[in-house]
Formats: C-alpha cells, structure tokens, sequence
C-alpha cells in the first residue's frame, strides 16, 4: 500500500520574476495636487518609457532576451527631460499617461535623497513605437551620455520609437534586478489598464488620469465624477501530481508548437480558489483533486491577470481531455519528462511564467 504523500515535501516557491520589487510605492502620496509635476522637477527622478506594454531599454540591449545570462536594464530618463514634453502636451489629449511608481531610499540613516520612479506611457501619443516583443531601433539614448542633451533638445516622444529598443515584460523581467522587473511590471500593468478603458464604464464618458496615474476619474459631473481603479482578473494555475509523484502536463488547443504546462484558469464569480483549481482540473483533463496547497503567485499583466498557484494530489489518474480547450494531457516522471524535454517533443513554459517555477519545484532543479 502505497502511504507516501506526494505534497509532504511541497514548499512555496521562493522566486517569481514577476512579483519583485524594492521600491516604496508611497501610496499616501497619490492624492497630492500636482504629484507628478512635483516628483518630475526633482534631480533623482527617473523615468521609464511604455509603449503597447513594452519597456524601452537601450540601444541593442533589445537582443539580450535571446541569451540566458545576458543583463539588461530600462532606459532611465532624467524627469525634467519629461517634463518639458508633459508641458507641452498638456491635458489627455496628448496620449501620455505619467503614472508615479514610488521612491527607493538608500537607508533609514542616509542623507542621500530619495530616487523617485515615474512610468510615462506613450502608446496613444506614438502610434509608429513597435507593437512587438522585441523591436530593434537605429539609435541608442542613455541620460548618461553626452547624447542625452541633445536628444531632449528634439521632440523626445516622437523621437522614442528611434532612440530605444522596446522590450516585452516577459522577455525583461528575466533578465534585469528585482527593482527594475518590480518597476517595470506595475508600469505596463497600469498602462495597459489606461489604453484599454478609455471611457466609464458606467456612464460611457471620457476618463482622465487620477491618484498618481493609479486611477481613472470620470468627467462627467452628471455622474459624480467617479474615481475607477484597475480590475485584477484571478485565475488559479495548479501543478498536479499523483501517488506515484508524477507531475500532470497538458497542451491546450489554443498554443502553439508544442508547449506542455500544468492546469490553469480563471476563477468564476462568487468561487473561491480551491474550488476553481479543482473544477478546472476536472473540465479539462477529468481528473479529480484531493489536497491543494498553496505555492505563490504573481501579477500576470496580459492584460490583468494574477496568477495564484497550488499543488494538488490526484485522487484519479485517467485522463479525459475535453479536446476544446485542451488538447492532450500525459503523466511524467522525472526521467521521462527528462527525455521528453531534451528531444524537443514538449517545450516548457518560458522564464517569466509561474508555471516554470512550478514544474522546477516538482522537478528539483532549474529547467534547462
């Protein structure tokens, strides 16, 4: 009789490239009259460029995603670079969207002042930025660099889809510092909310930035001028594993190649997470869950997503996909998902994704 628990050894995952950060967000500090103005005169403001959810880096850091150990970092302006263009754009109308991040503090017992972070989005102001993973551009702009004066001396938003490479978060936040990938992953995760409500939803008026860029405020006074905050959308995403510790894979209908990753999906309304875990299981691969433990989770901005994951115990091991959503589902040791990944037969989620972290808990070691 088989008393071994296949969760006994489960523990929380302790990296997710998506849920880092050192920075204070300074919520407090949301309400003030003429924040980003005020944040954008200070000499240690700096700021990051989005565009269509990408992050501008410099001058042919773009190429770094393809290369496991490469480094890279966000393209940091000086604020009064930005100010000047907020200046002369001014109202909604210009397309910028300036949402302030937070401060970082060298210490309690420092002088030093602190460095603040303000994203600027510029996705409706320049249409012509690449809308691509990762997009090449003919010239680098590094506010270090005796470049940077007279790159601010032009129009510095019109210049931007020239001066930088445009890098998606998932390509980034694998490769830069726990502050830049916590910067960059609540930058696109508001703008991406900015570009996609335009309007109330509950009155269908124009909306204006609000609160530090982290709200909308309506515009109607016949509606109260209402304040609107971010909808974060749920979703469980669970590692499956059976008495025999073999780890549950599927490929669902909708990807591409042959990518295998474990059961996720959105949580229904009024359904708390276990219960989603379990009745996704159950749709897509027909397989019934015991215990679920709780891994981790992190922000999944695509576009609003938070991931939340488990490892549950099988308490069947017969598979019946539904072949709608899932296309096919297999058990794997760890020699045969071994063998399956080293001859190209599965691929494995990519470096940003919690489901990665996931499959190396189960796996034991970093998947290659």
């Amino acid at each position: 009789m088989n008393t071994f628990s296949p969760l006994a050894l489960t523990r929380t995952l302790p990296f997710l490239p998506l849920a880092q950060g050192t920075i204070d967000y300074e919520v407090a500090r949301r309400g003030e009259d003429g924040l980003i103005e005020s944040v954008l005169t200070e000499p240690t403001t700096r700021v990051l460029l989005i565009s269509n959810g990408n992050i501008a880096v410099p001058k042919g850091q773009g190429a770094l995603v393809d290369y496991d150990a490469g480094r890279m970092r966000p393209a940091l302006l000086p604020g009064d670079y930005v100010l000047g263009e907020l200046a002369a754009r001014r109202g909604s109308a210009s397309g910028l969207v300036p949402i302030f991040l937070g401060s970082e503090r060298a210490g309690e017992a420092s002088a030093a002042r602190p460095v603040h972070y303000v994203a600027l989005d510029i996705t409706r102001a320049v249409p012509s930025v690449p809308d691509s993973a990762t997009v090449a551009a003919d010239h680098g702009f590094d506010p270090d660099s005796d470049d940077a004066a007279a790159a601010a001396a032009g129009n510095l938003i019109a210049q931007a889809a020239k001066r930088f490479d445009w890098v998606d978060l998932r390509g980034f936040a694998p490769h830069v510092s726990a502050r830049d990938a916590g910067l960059a992953t609540s930058a696109v995760t508001v703008s991406i909310w900015h570009n996609r409500q335009r309007f109330c939803p509950c009155c269908g008026a124009p909306v204006e930035p609000a609160l530090g860029g982290w709200a909308q405020r309506c515009t109607s006074d016949a509606d109260g001028r209402r304040i609107l905050f971010p909808r974060i959308e749920p979703a469980v995403i669970t590692a499956i594993v059976d008495g025999h510790d073999r780890l549950l894979l599927q490929h669902n209908a909708a990807w591409r190649g042959n990518l295998y990753s474990v059961s996720a999906g959105f949580v229904e309304a009024g359904e708390n997470l276990e219960h989603a875990a379990r009745r996704e299981a159950l749709e897509e691969t027909g397989i019934r869950l015991g215990e679920v433990r709780y891994l981790g989770s992190q922000p999944w901005p695509f576009p609003a997503s938070l991931m939340m994951a488990f490892k549950a115990q099988a308490l069947s091991t017969e598979i019946h996909v539904d072949h709608e959503e899932t296309a096919d589902a297999q058990w794997f040791t760890r020699d045969e998902f071994t063998s399956a990944m080293i001859s190209g037969r599965i691929g494995v989620p990519g470096k940003a994704t919690i489901a990665r972290y996931m499959i190396e808990e189960w796996y034991g070691q970093p998947l290659s």
